[in-house]
């Protein structure tokens, strides 16, 4: 809230916390600012106040008003002079300098990259809206003593002095393709390429197959993250509904048959099979079968994320089981269970694009870090990645019952049946202003707009349900509801 013993005036104060979030990108461009009169009830302050500081924040370039409908954030990075935006910064990180709160505030997640920097708050402070584990359920011996053992004799030296081998640890690409056999993926150690973390597996994909202005398929709801990147390499959208057996196949037919012979014809799409996010759905044998008939026929290529591997159901259907890794290009990573920091993700493709792949992962990084690969290797050959996914599926189970009594008792409905490490709730109000009305009580969440490619208005958020376990944020995700439904 703001001080009105504080030594700016309430004025500034609320000019101010406007300015920072303009300017970290927590108020997109065009953003609409609350009325007049919801933001003078929300912060408690006069109407002239809030116009005083909404003058304050268009002399100084931030926003923009349009008549009769009222004042919006300008892109202000591109227009602004670099006078006022260093000063805009200045000012946000002198706030900051005083206000913790307010620096813990700054990484709401109401843009895709908002989302990520909200990973890493300062604090460690588990978040509704976060899309990972806290570290305290990630946390465990055995990674040390491999990493120990890892760098024993000329591990270290040799890990050091020379660069690995490009694909990835030899080791690492032996334990995976064994996993992945036993998984019924059909994968050698030959078709596996490791890379930094699961994001850049995506990445890697993407520039080895498009190029800008290629059409490539999204579920929706899909990961923001995900739009975002694809949209900034210059790629155009298609999004398909995500069901709970899978993605609306009728939809990809007819995209695939609006835009046969030409240059928009889908090149690929990107699906989460397993326990997809936001919704937690898993796809159907059925569905998986009729998709990759659909992807033969149209001559596209599916990328099949697996990143929540660990925490799904033994016998969950992949696309790559049942595809040979033929048209399927399989990636997948351990960030969501153990290391995150390592970053070490891999993907498993088709023989003919191995080659291909490995020369844009060459281009990005040359190689990836082979000592931190070997020590997983070790820890996943031993039985302790096995181990440590079981006591996480366990304390995940048991988190989402609570989160789900919660979530009920606080008026929210879930969309889909709770799985996994998300839950999709509607909350019966746009999520967009809830989320900046719960950033001003200190909780970071992720609104239904940021999963969708063309961002709308929308009642649904994703939760994080081991995140989501403290009584109070309920409690205050209710108030925050009523006033915005009043």
């Amino acid at each position: 809230m703001l001080q009105r013993a504080a030594t700016e005036t309430l004025t500034e104060q609320l000019a101010g916390r406007f300015a920072a979030r303009i300017r970290d990108r927590l108020l997109a461009p065009g953003t609409r600012l609350p009325s007049v009169r919801q933001c003078a009830a929300q912060h408690q302050v006069s109407p002239s106040t809030v116009v005083a500081a909404y003058d304050q924040l268009l002399a100084g370039g931030l926003v923009e008003a349009r008549r009769n409908r009222g004042f919006y954030v300008r892109d202000w990075a591109r227009k602004v002079p670099p006078a006022l935006a260093e000063s805009a910064q200045a000012a946000t990180e002198s706030r900051a300098a005083v206000d913790p709160t307010e620096a813990r505030r700054l990484s709401a997640p109401i843009s895709a990259a908002t989302l990520m920097r909200g990973m890493f708050g300062a604090d460690g402070k588990p978040q509704p809206g976060m899309g990972v584990l806290p570290p305290d359920w990630l946390d465990n011996d055995f990674m040390a003593a491999a990493l120990r053992r890892a760098a024993s004799g000329s591990g270290l030296r040799d890990s050091s002095v020379r660069y690995g081998d490009p694909r990835g640890d030899p080791q690492l690409r032996q334990v995976l393709a064994a996993r992945l056999q036993a998984q019924g993926i059909a994968a050698t150690p030959a078709q596996i390429v490791t890379t930094v973390g699961a994001t850049q597996a995506l990445d890697i994909v993407s520039r080895t197959l498009l190029k800008p202005g290629d059409t490539v398929m999204v579920e929706e709801p899909g990961w923001s993250v995900e739009f975002a990147r694809l949209s900034a390499l210059g790629m155009r959208l298609l999004p398909v509904p995500r069901g709970p057996d899978g993605p609306d196949l009728a939809v990809m037919a007819r995209y695939c048959e609006a835009h046969a012979g030409t240059a928009q014809a889908p090149r690929l799409f990107v699906s989460v099979s397993v326990l997809h996010n936001p919704t937690g759905y898993s796809l159907s044998a059925a569905s998986a079968h009729r998709m990759l008939q659909l992807a033969q026929q149209r001559d596209f290529h599916i990328v099949e994320d697996d990143t929540y591997h660990h925490l799904a159901p033994e016998h969950a259907t992949r696309l790559a089981q049942l595809d040979g890794l033929a048209r399927t290009i399989y990636v997948s990573g351990f960030a969501k269970i153990l290391a995150p920091a390592w970053r070490v993700g891999f993907l498993a493709a088709p023989p003919d694009l191995v080659e291909p792949l490995m020369d844009t992962k060459l281009l990005a990084t040359l190689t990836t870090p082979s000592l931190l690969e070997r020590a997983l290797a070790q820890c996943i050959e031993q039985g302790h990645l096995r181990r440590h996914a079981e006591r996480v599926r366990a304390g995940l189970d048991a988190a989402r019952i609570r989160s789900v009594r919660l979530a009920q008792s606080a008026g929210c409905t879930f969309m889909s049946e709770p799985a996994g490490m998300f839950g999709w709730i509607d909350t019966g109000v746009d999520t967009e202003p809830l989320s900046l009305r719960m950033l001003d009580e200190g909780y970071l969440l992720a609104p239904g707009a940021l999963f969708h490619a063309q961002r709308a208005p929308s009642t649904l958020m994703r939760i994080n349900f081991a995140t989501t376990q403290e009584a109070a944020f309920w409690t205050k995700l209710q108030r925050a509801r009523a006033a915005l439904a009043a």
